[in-house]
């Protein structure tokens, strides 16, 4: 199949469809009749570019094109795949189907409508066995569901195809089987908020707070475990059938707005305790905590390195645990770290992979700086020090739930110019010894430059101190030197 599709459409989804399929090798032409189109879609693409690589361990394929027509005809033709994000209104969607049947009778036709009925969309094409619904997610390039929806008329083998279409761009194409307004995500979605929307109405809290509820709880486990696996879960060794056994006579209580609710009877119980049994399969509810855990430290540690959500709360904690933690005296080295190896920083051996040790000597280097005042705010200000070089040596394993600590001596400091040495330990256990140079730096012009007199102060007071220290085991060492 050639790579080339049609997007229909300009706005936050058609512009997202242009990314996801442009930076996975296809060409891509696009139709919008706003004059500032090409400029808002660019907009997007950089964000794109900026964000999708990092979802992949492999290189992304070359880019496709993205190019404008004039109209809706210009970029259908000869299109494998045309992408409709239209607005919402059946009679617009509609004639742009009619526009594109005028030049293209072979191409799949994907509305991205969130809830009009692929039946009501295929009504009065000449050719309405092609079109499905492909319902993206916002950032499109990013999140990867796509709810794929057929109508009456839709041929099953067109779903297939776009199955086939929609993993090959890193998405998970999730069939919808009947024909349902809303779709899958949205009916649920819409759930949580129209119940959100009482609670505001009824002034039981602010929408911050109503967002709070969500995002530093039930929305850390939704995001690896939907609402079925949750509960599930949350029932123990009993399962679903607990979990509906305690809680499921809470759901006809008059406490929510939501009150028509399933009669929770016997075959009912049983056929979603079956379903999520099968769900879990062979995997114990110790598995699922398991598997539950180690992702939702992933999430919150990666929330944490933008300080946001639940990755605010977690950097706020660690300020918290270093404020008490007793800074060592000037003629002693350091201790730049006292920390608990995490579960995502080990490997398929089970131990702590290379690149978190030297992970752990970076953050090591960067309390030092904050201890002589190389801080967050004085690198606003136009200065930081810049690693030249660096040596690290592996000396034993260590695995997750190790309590490892750093020290840090000051071999240099003086001008530019700062040479540090590190040392892991686990207790009495040396793991790795990190040996960095660094150069100060003027961060507008980038070259060296002197640091200000506090911080050469403070760095020089280390460097004196540690000057009469033992030279530590492995300084200056080169690769294949004795141990």
């Amino acid at each position: 199949m050639t790579k080339t599709a049609a997007v229909i459409g300009g706005g936050v989804i058609g512009g997202g469809w242009a990314a996801r399929f442009m930076l996975n090798g296809w060409d891509v032409a696009v139709y919008d009749p706003d004059p500032e189109a090409e400029r808002k879609i660019g907009a997007v693409l950089d964000n794109a570019r900026r964000a999708l690589p990092g979802l992949t361990d492999v290189a992304l394929p070359a880019e496709g094109k993205v190019t404008f027509g004039k109209t809706v005809e210009d970029v259908a033709k000869g299109a494998s795949l045309i992408v409709e994000a239209v607005p919402e209104r059946l009679e617009i969607k509609q004639a742009v189907y009619a526009q594109i049947e005028a030049v293209n009778e072979t191409g799949i036709i994907a509305s991205s409508t969130s809830g009009i009925m692929p039946s009501d969309l295929q009504a009065k094409m000449a050719h309405p066995q092609r079109l499905i619904v492909a319902h993206p997610f916002n950032p499109v390039y990013l999140l990867p569901l796509v709810e794929l929806v057929g109508g009456t008329q839709t041929d099953a083998t067109h779903i297939e195809t776009a199955k086939g279409i929609y993993s090959s761009l890193g998405m998970y194409p999730l069939h919808c089987r009947v024909e349902i307004e809303g779709f899958l995500s949205d009916r649920l979605q819409e759930a949580l908020w129209r119940e959100a929307l009482w609670l505001l109405k009824d002034e039981v809290a602010t929408a911050e707070e109503i967002d709070a509820a969500i995002a530093y709880g039930p929305g850390l486990r939704w995001a690896q475990m939907g609402t079925m696996q949750t509960f599930h879960l949350a029932g123990g060794e009993g399962g679903m059938r607990a979990m509906l056994a305690m809680f499921g006579p809470c759901l006809k209580w008059p406490w929510t707005k939501l009150m028509d609710v399933p009669d929770l009877t016997d075959d009912f119980v049983e056929m979603v305790g079956d379903q999520c049994d099968t769900q879990a399969g062979a995997r114990s509810p110790r598995d699922l905590e398991v598997i539950r855990d180690n992702n939702l430290v992933g999430i919150i540690r990666a929330l944490k390195a933008q300080n946001w959500g639940a990755g605010a709360v977690a950097r706020a904690h660690d300020a918290h645990l270093r404020a008490a933690t007793p800074e060592l005296p000037a003629d002693t080295p350091v201790q730049t770290a006292h920390r608990t190896v995490p579960l995502d920083w080990t490997d398929y051996n089970g131990h702590m992979t290379e690149s978190r040790y030297l992970h752990a000597f970076a953050d090591a280097t960067d309390r030092f700086m904050e201890i002589i005042g190389c801080d967050a705010e004085y690198i606003s200000s136009g200065g930081s020090y810049f690693t030249a070089e660096t040596h690290i040596r592996h000396l034993d394993e260590v695995h997750a739930g190790a309590i490892i600590t750093i020290e840090t001596q000051v071999i240099l400091g003086e001008g530019k110019k700062m040479h540090l040495f590190h040392v892991m330990r686990e207790g009495d256990r040396v793991l790795a010894t990190g040996e960095h140079f660094l150069l100060h730096v003027s961060l507008e012009t980038r070259k060296p430059s002197a640091p200000s007199p506090q911080i050469e102060a403070a760095l020089t007071r280390f460097a004196k101190g540690h000057a009469g220290l033992p030279a530590p085991d492995g300084l200056g060492r080169a690769i294949g030197g004795a141990r």
